[in-house]
């Protein structure tokens, strides 16, 4: 196990089927993955089950799934693995570095979420997105949208429709490559109160978890995206990162030209060590609340509609992205 992100993840489906009572399939396998962090689909799980088949670690059992074997129960806990808390930083990292979008030409590389709806919800859901993204909630009113016929490398199950949005990572991305340093600080839930921000009700900090801690909001349910349409009062989605008080400057400049190209989502820029809707931020440092592009999202399932997204996915061409 050379690579370091593939031997994670080896150990990490071992692990899987080694906590359950009965063998295991690649789709509940893929499933659990991405609960703990992990984006990838049921064709790169089964690429990674021929690997621990190889070496001896699992074993099919007919047509259920996998089992564990002895040797793979002892590579389990010899296997020298750090502990996954640093995975979701690492994930963010590896993104941020992949995307090159240029502000000037609207082109480039964005980080984006995936979410898999019913072919027959697809319609709804669509109304819905285009009604959040008009109030402005979130990243872009950009999406894209997959069906499982097209020719990507987004794996889409039969029978769904991958959509895709900005996440709000990217604006860490466009930070960065600008030559702002910046670091992913929290993820939460943001009280809204007459259309405005209030305070994070709670707070997840990304390098103590190993889940995207909006994926462990949302899979909480705790927004209330359509009251904040309906009523201007509720719950939604939004993260924090931090950047040099001294870079501040030159940071709301590059947010200021990236509002051209239809990405936003930005609160405001916090003082140094000033705290942010009650966010705790060191002296030295200024953070940036920003709305996430999944709260588009969370009103979809608000509205009854069956939805498993997965923050902080991959990364898309931008000007392949179009509004509704």
């Amino acid at each position: 196990m050379t690579d370091a992100l593939i031997e994670r993840k080896l150990i990490e489906i071992m692990r899987i089927i080694s906590e359950s009572d009965k063998p295991v399939g690649a789709r509940s396998i893929a499933d659990e993955l991405n609960n703990r962090g992990y984006g990838i689909g049921e064709r790169a799980v089964r690429y990674h089950l021929r690997i621990l088949d190889e070496r001896g670690f699992t074993k099919k059992e007919g047509y259920s799934g996998r089992v564990i074997t002895e040797l793979g129960e002892k590579e389990l806990r010899d296997a020298l693995i750090g502990d996954r808390l640093s995975f979701v930083s690492t994930r963010i990292e590896e993104l941020m570095y992949r995307m090159n979008f240029d502000p000037e030409t609207e082109e480039g590389n964005v980080i984006v979420n995936i979410s898999l709806v019913d072919n027959n919800d697809l319609e709804d859901a669509l109304e819905i997105i285009k009604i959040v993204t008009a109030n402005g909630i979130t990243i872009s009113p950009r999406i894209q949208i997959f069906d499982e016929n097209s020719d990507s490398k987004i794996d889409v199950p039969e029978g769904k429709t991958a959509i895709a949005t900005v996440c709000s990572i990217t604006i860490d991305g466009i930070l960065l490559n600008q030559g702002v340093p910046v670091e992913p600080a929290y993820g939460g839930t943001l009280n809204i109160k007459n259309n405005e921000p209030v305070n994070f009700q709670d707070l997840i900090s990304y390098s103590g978890t190993s889940i995207d801690p909006i994926k462990i909001f949302m899979s909480r349910k705790t927004t209330s995206v359509l009251d904040v349409l309906d009523t201007g009062t509720g719950k939604i989605l939004a993260n924090m990162r931090t950047i040099p008080a001294s870079a501040s400057e030159k940071a709301l400049d590059v947010i200021n030209r990236i509002n051209a190209s239809e990405i936003g989502g930005v609160i405001r820029t916090g003082e140094s060590g000033e705290y942010v809707f009650g966010a705790p931020v060191d002296f030295g440092m200024s953070g940036v609340p920003v709305y996430v592009g999944t709260n588009v999202i969370c009103a979809v399932e608000e509205a009854g509609i069956d939805v498993a997204t997965y923050p902080v996915s991959t990364v898309l061409e931008y000007s392949n992205m179009s509004k509704l």
